[in-house]
């Protein structure tokens, strides 16, 4: 245990992480499409040495309803493409690993496969992708569908597509591309592999127009927790992204990820720090998000936009009703109705408890309260590291990596250096 290290992730969201952060008078409410800012938070978070940062993405808005948009900065309405955005950051940054979201159902592997093997050699090995399915019907809608596909036929969709984009990376050996000007030869023909794949969703004959990538295999990250989310997860993945509100649960969930994989896998769980000298001082800057938060954008919190018709009409000041089975993100919906079951939350309490960490942990206080609650989960097996998903930015960033890291390294629980420069180095991932 000596010598376990965390591993962190910047989960960037732009103005931060808390749905009302936007709003709040010192945030930057252009930043979805200000490169200088999702820049200097990359520098920062590398001058920290956290292992990468993380973007999400959304194949589309996050809803129809043109008055919820209106009010939600977080509704993928104004965010960079993340793939174009990393590949700049990759030359604005050296060591830090470069993190986004590509969804299997709404992208052919060749191009998923072919987008971050070039990313990995423009940022000299430092590539991962992060394997979603997607979980709305909007974002179908912009691809020649009338509704998303169902639940368990997107995981079997996903599980091929990984398949797909791992066998692709390998189409060419290290040692392909020979460039003999004498001879004439740029690539020797016996390291060049065709693939070939006939499946039930993709058929691709390959080979990838792109060289192996410098890691090999770019990391792979997965954050379903379904059933089929952990089964995709165990085949595929090298991190998990999850959320688990309790020890009890963050424990339980890696147990059966490690054993259902009979492998490594980094599991990196959200945490939602705010953090201040003192505790009272941090409840104040909370409180101050909180404050901000619009009905309509709380309610559209915690159904996803799915079920959001069904809760509109339901006293916000009353416990939630029985929920009708969802298309969406079930995993998601289990989370935060069994939170509110077991807390005792009206909807408007459970919109307010999630706004900020969105069913991930959350931890108000000082320095040593969220140092605290993240040595407790390392070390008692709940988490390999954490993805930090700061309130607002750059502050938010700006304390935790100077009032929790120092902390951390205090407490010989976190790197004050790089070891390696690619991201399977960072996370300690043999190579592939």
């Amino acid at each position: 245990m000596a010598d376990r290290k965390m591993h962190l992730g910047l989960f960037l969201f732009p103005a931060g992480h808390h749905v009302a952060a936007w709003r709040h008078p010192d945030a930057n409410a252009a930043a979805g499409v200000d490169f200088a800012w999702y820049r200097d938070l990359a520098r920062k978070a590398e001058a920290a040495c956290f292992d990468l940062i993380f973007l999400a993405d959304g194949a589309g808005a996050r809803s129809e309803d043109p008055e919820v948009l209106s009010r939600s900065a977080h509704a993928y309405v104004a965010q960079f493409e993340p793939i174009t955005l990393l590949s700049a950051l990759a030359a604005s940054t050296d060591r830090i690993g470069l993190v986004c979201t590509i969804s299997s159902s709404f992208n052919e592997p060749f191009h998923a496969a072919r987008k971050i093997a070039s990313l990995d050699h423009i940022s000299g090995g430092r590539a991962g992708w992060n394997l979603v399915t997607s979980a709305s019907d909007s974002e179908a809608r912009n691809f020649g569908l009338d509704a998303h596909l169902a639940h368990a036929e997107r995981y079997e969709r996903a599980g091929e597509f990984a398949d797909v984009v791992h066998a692709l990376w390998n189409s060419w050996d290290a040692d392909a591309f020979v460039r003999d000007k004498q001879a004439g030869r740029f690539f020797d023909p016996a390291g060049r592999h065709v693939l070939n794949h006939q499946g039930r969703f993709f058929k691709v004959k390959g080979p990838l127009n792109v060289p192996r990538p410098p890691q090999g295999r770019p990391v792979t990250v997965q954050a379903g927790a379904s059933e089929a989310g952990r089964d995709l997860a165990a085949r595929t993945a090298d991190v998990v992204f999850t959320a688990q509100q309790t020890l009890e649960e963050a424990r339980a969930f890696r147990t059966d990820l490690l054993t259902r994989a009979g492998r490594p896998i980094r599991v990196l769980p959200g945490l939602f720090p705010v953090v201040a000298p003192t505790r009272a001082e941090a409840e104040d800057k909370f409180a101050t998000l909180q404050d901000l938060i619009h009905p309509d954008t709380g309610l559209d919190l915690i159904t996803g936009g799915w079920l959001r018709d069904v809760l509109a009409k339901c006293d916000l000041d009353a416990p939630p009703p029985e929920l009708p089975p969802t298309n969406g993100s079930q995993s998601r919906q289990e989370l935060l109705f069994d939170m509110a079951r077991r807390e005792g939350l009206t909807l408007r309490k459970l919109y307010l408890r999630v706004a900020g960490a969105r069913g991930h942990q959350q931890v108000i206080g000082t320095p040593q309260d969220i140092a605290d609650a993240m040595q407790e989960r390392f070390e008692s097996g709940g988490a390999d590291g954490f993805n930090i998903m700061p309130p607002l930015m750059p502050q938010g960033l700006d304390d935790f990596t100077a009032l929790v890291v120092p902390e951390l390294r205090r407490r010989g629980l976190f790197r004050d250096r790089y070891e390696g420069r690619t991201l399977r180095d960072h996370l300690a991932l043999e190579g592939a």
